[in-house]
């Protein structure tokens, strides 16, 4: 199967071409995007670098990471390639794991793969604190937007797709910056694709992350829960029906309802100074717990519906109407 790569460039100029360097042989094509980077990491590649399977695209107006992974995978597609992975070009990601990524996808088990730096659990000490915690908190976002209950490591970038899924994929609906990584599982949980993960250490150089986590937790959260509302309406209401479709709404009515019961007998007792009934307290914490039940059936019902089969064999590849024309280096 033709393996290309593409490479994100903003602010990589002193470790791309060692991160090109790196790449073997098993890959037949190399996407350079350079998202309007301030120093020139296209031009640098382009006057630098004598890999005939390198290609240099280059952004007028910056489209975060998302938009340049975005062209990359145009590219690729119009150019034919079957599998496509994605690697920084800040050296974090060894591109010799490469094949580890590709083998799944290519042995019909998988659609999409990424990183998962938790596996190994000893290796974790390396992750800057502040990541470590960050990265926890998404994870357990990410489950509930996405409905990939059994992956780690949600923001971790280095990633691979099969062409086929990846031209089925709205590009311009997806994230264009840093929400970009959780955004795709997202929308390859709406396409039903197998998605596996694949441990990796995690390694931290002297390059500079963009990230702070205290500036895009409040804005993950918002798009958590919107991406979460529009999968739970997708799968369960417009795609089909099934006993968790009827699970959801009835347990929060009940929750509801036992909530607000519960709350306002308590408090009209507390005025009054008289304790409320055992009948009161049974009526308001029976539809509680029921409620709950419910909403845990319907969270299990979820964890069990996660995506098994690979569906690119099924699939048609899709040319993008506003992929790249081919470019030599």
């Amino acid at each position: 199967m033709s393996i290309a790569v593409t490479i994100p460039c903003f602010r990589v100029r002193r470790h791309i071409l060692d991160v090109i360097a790196r790449i073997g042989p098993e890959v037949d094509a190399i996407y350079v995007i350079d998202d309007c980077c301030p120093e020139g990491s296209g031009s640098y590649v382009q006057e630098q670098c004598t890999d005939p399977r390198v290609h240099v695209r280059v952004h007028a107006e910056n489209q975060g990471v998302g938009g340049a992974v975005m062209t990359g995978y145009r590219a690729a597609i119009a150019d034919g390639h079957d599998i496509i992975v994605k690697i920084d070009g800040d050296g974090q990601m060894d591109p010799q794991l490469l094949p580890a990524f590709v083998a799944p996808i290519a042995a019909g088990e998988a659609d999409y793969t990424k990183g998962n730096r938790f596996f190994h659990l000893e290796m974790i000490h390396r992750m800057p604190f502040i990541r470590l915690f960050g990265n926890a908190v998404l994870s357990f976002m990410s489950r509930l937007s996405t409905g990939y209950w059994g992956l780690f490591d949600p923001t971790n970038g280095y990633t691979a797709v099969h062409a086929k899924v990846a031209s089925h994929l709205p590009m311009e609906k997806i994230s264009k910056r840093y929400f970009f990584e959780t955004d795709m599982l997202f929308r390859l949980n709406t396409l039903r694709a197998v998605v596996v993960d694949v441990p990796m250490d995690a390694f931290y150089g002297d390059e500079q992350s963009n990230l702070r986590i205290s500036k895009i937790l409040p804005e993950f959260l918002a798009k958590h829960i919107r991406n979460t509302l529009k999968r739970i309406f997708y799968n369960y209401y417009l795609r089909g029906m099934s006993v968790a479709s009827l699970e959801l709404p009835l347990g929060l009515t009940l929750m509801v309802f036992g909530t607000a019961f519960g709350a306002t007998h308590w408090i009209e007792s507390s005025m009054a100074k008289i304790p409320s009934s055992s009948g009161t307290v049974m009526l308001a914490a029976l539809p509680i717990l029921t409620g709950l039940h419910l909403l845990l059936a319907f969270v299990s019902n979820d964890i069990a519906s996660q995506p098994q089969s690979p569906i690119h064999k099924l699939l048609h590849r899709r040319l993008p109407s506003n992929a790249l024309p081919k470019e030599q280096h």
